[in-house]
């Protein structure tokens, strides 16, 4: 059932993030609903700033002050147990109506869950491109680099080698 969970976006009184994320993780516990509702976050970012006197300071600040981003499966159930929670003010969608699931491409996007990509594949390997106009073309890897998921690769085009540009996970090792 936790497969068909989805992410949805829960609108919360200013200054209240933490206190629904912890409420609604105590009464998944209390009320065994761990099938239904998977997961709480709040997306947060790590800040440095240097005072005036030259001293610098890191914390952690909300990337997206005013909500809280659930993990769960739809239904009247979950509604209500999140709906009923202290400062909530509602889900985020058309109001009156079942608030609308993020895209995987919005979860991964506004960094509330991250994909972790497995490079199967060195620098000198043989790889086969997956997407784009390009797709099916074969090419040696260059370069990677896995912090701005992107791969270049030398593909032979018209006689030439070109260097090309990719997403980690748009190219796939050729078994050799």
């Amino acid at each position: 059932m936790a497969e068909a969970a989805k992410w949805y976006v829960v609108h919360t009184y200013s200054g209240y993030e933490n206190t629904v994320k912890a409420t609604i993780e105590k009464t998944v516990q209390s009320r065994q609903l761990q099938e239904q509702i998977v997961a709480v976050s709040i997306p947060m970012e790590t800040v440095t700033e240097i005072t005036d006197s030259g001293v610098s300071k890191t914390y952690d600040r909300k990337l997206y002050p005013g909500y809280v981003f659930v993990k769960m499966v739809y239904s009247d159930d979950t509604w209500h147990v999140i709906r009923n929670v202290r400062g909530v003010a509602g889900f985020v969608g058309a109001s009156g109506s079942d608030p609308f699931p993020l895209s995987e491409q919005e979860v991964y996007d506004m960094g509330v869950e991250k994909r972790e990509i497995v490079v199967n594949y060195a620098v000198g390997d043989t790889v086969r491109i997956l997407d784009g106009p390009l797709s099916s073309f074969t090419g040696v890897v260059e370069s990677i680099e896995v912090d701005n998921n992107s791969v270049s690769v030398i593909v032979s085009m018209f006689g030439r080698e070109t260097p090309v540009d990719f997403e980690l996970d748009q190219v796939e090792l050729i078994s050799q």
